[in-house]
């Protein structure tokens, strides 16, 4: 690499490290300010009203995005539109996430009065606490930065990187206060690869071939090879295998622990005396989001699926084994344990 292009690369990476700062600042401000801002919008009956000019515009209009596909109802509404009819989309349940940096965007001031006459309260996102915006919100959130991340300091870079910071992380707080699920994401986006995934039923993505089928008599000699062969970490275990009928199973921990409590007795020992009978499971019929979350609950990597869901051990016979779902069939970025 030649001196010109280090320099490049130099910079590049100050631009970064400027951004990166910019982003570790805002958590010291996550505070009660935070907490009202997120209140305010949780209990919002009406919309989100995002509202910036310029790059904060931009901005804003990605924030509104995120919050509508996350469950909160919002859309950008531009000020300028605002003197020219759209005004009429505020509504008196409505709520207004104000963005500018300065907090002294002309354009901006001269629509929040007007918000002000409808008693649609305001959350004000700024660079300073003392702003103009500042004064006119009920709630303000300050986002100000050391300085731009580009070399003249002058170019919204770190500032509006900061600004999307939080309003992802307003985003985020509200995922958690309304305890948004994969399912209700999948209902927002059913067009989307990740919509169709969580909306498609397990029995589109489940293991349905060569599947590791134990009997109780069969000795662990022959069932661990069964096991290993199947690469899925389990043996299943049926009343026979002409019936499928479920009635227990083996996972790789059964069989460890089984080798070091009964040592050399192991290979002789039959698959019941080792098998859990009362193993997880999960109908053909439910939805792939429903596998990802019950894997989750019981911090298992695997479940079995049956043509309907029975967990009574009285009743696990008649619980017929037709495939196997495991986490990475499921969403990917969900939290699987393994």
């Amino acid at each position: 690499m030649n001196n010109e292009n280090s320099h490049i690369i130099a910079r590049a990476a100050e631009c970064l490290e400027c951004e990166a700062s910019a982003i570790r600042t805002l958590v010291s401000r996550l505070d009660e300010h935070f907490l009202q801002a997120v209140e305010l919008i949780h209990s919002c009956k009406g919309k989100v009203v995002v509202t910036g000019v310029g790059k904060s515009g931009h901005i804003g209009s990605k924030i509104a995005a995120t919050l509508a596909s996350t469950g909160t109802p919002a859309f950008f509404l531009n000020p300028l539109d605002a003197y020219h009819g759209d005004l009429g989309m505020l509504g008196s349940d409505d709520l207004v996430l104000a963005i500018s940096y300065s907090g002294a965007t002309e354009e901006l001031l001269r629509f929040l009065p007007l918000i002000q006459a409808k008693h649609i309260p305001i959350i004000g996102i700024s660079g300073s606490d003392s702003s103009l915006l500042a004064k006119y919100s009920q709630v303000h959130l300050n986002i100000a930065v050391e300085r731009e991340a580009d070399p003249l300091n002058l170019i919204p870079t770190a500032s509006t990187t900061a600004t999307l910071a939080m309003g992802d992380a307003l985003a985020c707080a509200l995922i958690e206060a309304t305890h948004f699920q994969p399912s209700d994401f999948a209902m927002l986006h059913p067009g989307g690869d990740l919509g169709r995934k969580l909306l498609a039923k397990v029995s589109e993505v489940m293991f349905t071939e060569n599947l590791p089928f134990l009997t109780p008599e069969m000795p662990m000699s022959e069932a661990i090879e069964i096991v290993t062969k199947g690469t899925l970490g389990i043996g299943i275990v049926v009343e026979k295998m002409t019936n499928a009928h479920l009635v227990g199973i083996i996972t790789d921990g059964d069989i460890r622990r089984a080798m070091q409590r009964l040592g050399k007795e192991f290979f002789g020992t039959k698959v019941a005396e080792i098998m859990s009978r009362n193993p997880k499971t999960i109908s053909k019929d439910a939805k792939i989001v429903e596998a990802g979350e019950t894997m989750n609950h019981y911090s298992i990597h695997t479940l079995i699926v049956v043509d309907e869901i029975t967990n009574d051990q009285s009743s696990m016979p008649n619980a017929h084994v037709v495939g196997v779902i495991d986490s990475f069939s499921c969403l990917p970025g969900t939290r699987f344990y393994h």
